[in-house]
């Protein structure tokens, strides 16, 4: 087990090519579970928890961990599921997701898994905790669940998706015409946020729920026209979405000569210096890490008023 905590906390980042490392984990029973590698911080042995007054049923309580104060999600209770029992044996997984750090108390850690996105596909329809899940792979002929971790902290702690009044105030301007947006994000959650976000730019918002629906939408709308600008002006797309993500998509949105002069925003509770560059080496105009009403509803601002003005 040591090995495996070693190699979470020192692992080197993927540079794209449509794959991922996912960290494989189990809450009560035999279920396998994932989460991307890249928002992991660490992995320990559950440390003593402090209980704290009014918190959530679902936050075990607080764990003080280098100098910093960091609440403790119980993962299965979250989706559903029965509390974590042995808190001796459990470990905890570190999270940053959304510019906040937590912990997700998990009953046993497995290994890291590298796949390609095209194997991840979103979960099948009437499964049943298919609302806490966004994607799911096969591996060693056992199904492993990829859990919709924006939904679930949003339940426990709701953001705030709606823009500030003074800015709306600055985006009237940009509605006096009416444009298109396409918006790719395998989150329902992070969809409706983005959705509030923007309603005050009086926009038509495409939505899709991954990178390869997206490029097909983008194509399809492509079909009929010399430059895909003339029907849509920007996409906002997620990192992490099965079968293609945000890299990708981008990628082949600048090498299709169709396509290429659309403006994209990746959108995404992935955050760092590494995406940083992944963003110029595929060529997307900018990055904006969730989430931040404000932030993103300035940001596609700019580039509607960018086209108005051409």
């Amino acid at each position: 087990m040591a090995s495996i905590l070693d190699s979470v906390n020192q692992r080197t980042q993927l540079v794209g090519q449509n794959r991922l490392e996912l960290l494989l984990f189990r809450l009560q029973g035999r279920q396998r579970y994932g989460i991307n590698v890249f928002k992991v911080r660490e992995v320990l042995q559950c440390p003593r928890l402090t209980a704290l007054p009014h918190q959530s049923g679902l936050i075990r309580g607080v764990a003080h961990i280098r100098g910093q104060t960091i609440s403790v999600i119980d993962l299965s209770a979250a989706i559903g599921g029965p509390i974590t029992q042995n808190l001796d044996t459990a470990f905890i997984i570190i999270t940053e997701y959304n510019r906040s750090v937590q912990g997700f108390l998990v009953s046993a850690v497995e290994r890291i898994v590298n796949l390609n996105w095209e194997g991840v596909l979103p979960p099948p329809k009437g499964s049943g905790r298919s609302n806490y899940l966004t994607a799911v792979t096969e591996l060693e002929e056992q199904l492993v669940e990829i859990l919709d971790v924006e939904k679930i902290l949003d339940e426990i702690s709701p953001a705030r998706a709606e823009v500030s009044d003074e800015l709306v105030a600055e985006l009237a301007p940009a509605a006096a015409t009416r444009q298109t947006i396409l918006v790719a994000d395998d989150s329902a959650v992070a969809r409706k946020q983005i959705q509030r976000a923007l309603e005050p730019m009086g926009l038509d918002i495409i939505v899709v729920k991954d990178g390869l629906e997206a490029l097909n939408k983008l194509k399809e709308l492509a079909a009929d026209c010399q430059d895909i600008s003339e029907k849509l002006t920007l996409v906002v797309s997620d990192i992490e979405m099965p079968e293609m993500d945000g890299y990708t998509l981008t990628a082949e949105i600048r090498a299709n000569p169709k396509l290429k002069s659309l403006s994209v925003i990746l959108h995404t509770s992935l955050s760092g210096v590494f995406n940083q560059a992944m963003v110029q080496k595929v060529g997307a105009n900018e990055f904006i890490a969730k989430f931040n009403p404000d932030e993103l509803a300035r940001t596609v601002n700019s580039y509607l008023v960018k086209t108005q003005g051409e």
